[in-house]
């Protein structure tokens, strides 16, 4: 995959947006541990940049999906981690299933808002006892009437203290786990409160990724109109493994730009630090160590240009999506982690921009499917399980 003019000038545009609208705030949002949505969103949807992807009649460029890679890329020179996931929530991870599934009435209440930067989403899948065993979640929905009435918990769920609707995987039926299951679209806020029957049980804190909030979400016989469904009832499991597919596309293509920085930041580091008579650069093992660093990170681009390019043409990539997203996770503990070990006692102090990397890109290994479950899928497309059936995610 080659980025051309049109992709390249994405990127300058968001570029040009961080350095003047995020990062002086980084220090402030991440101390707070949350930062304004609303008014970040609402500048991006004047960009432009918050439906790349999306159909062109609910406000969206209508590009394919190399330009949300690129997007995802740029997203990298914010100075945090938890800005660009909670940006990546909005674009890659509660709206895929409601652009490709979702009724005409539904893109024009939902999709729309969200791609002006109107609105802020979120996507409810984790549960307290069902996290990455998406199968196991227990919030269902029953029907009285026209409406949905659903009760249930959402755990981990991004974006969710500030959010105005969740895109809500929940249990519609007594069938088998991967049949049972749909997507509901669920207004969680009227005027700016939360609705009856929604409490956010806690803000969770976090040892990375301070400046997105994350919450713990209870609903206690929530109405919502069936015409709030996605597709078809029973589909969700289905739409949501799809969904999974451009989340863990964008954590891989998220990934590239801070990890480059990572390094470049801790070679600039190498040549000043003082020692033993040399400069830190001038030891070879320093030398190989980031060298081989830089070429793991550019392995990680390769495959995930790969997938994307696959991904575009129609493909399954299934596989190829998650060894980019276990990849990126092992390299957001890798390379943060021997960075921060040549800054010495400066890489230890909460200011340090690896040190907070160190914090925030761990994440990677556990959030939109952890490292086990990326693997136990490759293993599938092997032909190592029991069964010869591929899965589907």
């Amino acid at each position: 995959m080659q980025y051309t003019h049109e992709h390249l000038e994405i990127q300058k545009t968001l570029q040009r947006f961080i350095a003047a609208e995020i990062n002086p705030h980084v220090d402030e949002w991440e101390a707070a541990e949350i930062f304004p949505a609303h008014e970040v969103f609402k500048k991006l949807g004047k960009l432009g940049l918050l439906g790349l992807t999306k159909p062109e009649e609910y406000g969206g460029a209508g590009l394919d999906y190399s330009y949300g890679v690129a997007m995802a890329e740029a997203l990298g020179h914010i100075d945090c981690g938890g800005i660009p996931m909670a940006i990546g929530v909005q674009t890659d991870m509660c709206t895929p299933a409601l652009a490709r599934f979702g009724s005409d009435e539904l893109k024009r209440e939902f999709l729309a808002p969200a791609i002006a930067g109107d609105t802020v989403g979120c996507i409810g899948v984790s549960e307290p006892g069902a996290g990455s065993d998406v199968a196991s979640i227990k919030s269902h929905a029953r029907k009285d009437g026209d409406d949905y009435v659903i009760s249930g918990q959402k755990m981990w769920i991004t974006n969710s203290l500030q959010a105005d609707w969740m895109c809500m995987l929940v249990n519609t039926g007594d069938g088998p786990q991967h049949k049972n299951k749909s997507l509901v679209m669920v207004p969680m806020r009227e005027k700016g409160k939360l609705r009856k029957g929604i409490e956010v049980g806690k803000k969770i804190r976090k040892i990375g990724m301070n400046a997105s909030d994350t919450g713990l979400i209870y609903f206690d016989e929530v109405r919502v109109p069936q015409r709030y469904l996605i597709g078809a009832e029973g589909s969700g499991f289905m739409y949501q493994m799809m969904q999974f597919q451009e989340e863990r596309l964008w954590c891989a293509a998220s990934c590239i730009q801070s990890l480059t920085n990572c390094i470049d930041w801790t070679v600039e580091w190498a040549h000043e630090r003082k020692l033993f008579g040399a400069t830190l650069a001038d030891q070879q093992w320093v030398q190989f160590k980031l060298a081989e660093m830089k070429t793991e990170v550019e392995s990680l681009r390769a495959m995930t240009y790969r997938a994307c390019e696959l991904y575009v043409q129609g493909q399954d990539v299934t596989e190829l999506a998650s060894m980019a997203k276990l990849k990126a996770g092992r390299l957001n503990r890798l390379v943060p982690d021997t960075c921060l070990q040549f800054w010495g006692g400066m890489g230890f102090t909460w200011e340090n921009k690896v040190a907070r990397m160190f914090r925030d890109g761990r994440l990677a290994s556990i959030g939109g499917g952890a490292d086990e479950v990326m693997m136990g899928i490759i293993a599938k497309y092997m032909g190592l399980s029991k069964s010869s059936k591929k899965p589907a995610a």
